[in-house]
């Protein structure tokens, strides 16, 4: 279980902060969709809204170490590699 955690964090952090911000919205849009489904009584899998809202958790996450310089953005990552070369 572990490593899907981590393979899922390696996946957002490579990603753009375009795309978490497309990712977050789509994450916040399945999670309505399974918070409405589940006031209907119409949600069959209830383990599927705390995996939405821990990935929701990690994609904020991302966004804010990027904010403070803790995690580098995939451009970042890009123009190192290229000056070392």
């Amino acid at each position: 279980m572990a490593t899907i955690k981590t393979s899922l964090g390696h996946q957002l952090d490579e990603l753009t902060n375009v795309d978490l911000e497309s990712k977050l919205r789509d994450a916040k849009e399945e999670l309505f969709n399974l918070r409405f489904q589940a006031a209907t009584g119409q949600l069959e899998s209830h383990g599927r809204l705390r995996t939405v809202k821990k990935e929701i958790a990690r994609i904020y996450t991302i966004v804010r170490e990027r904010e403070l310089g803790i995690r580098a953005t995939p451009s970042d990552d890009q123009n190192d590699k290229d000056g070392a070369a």
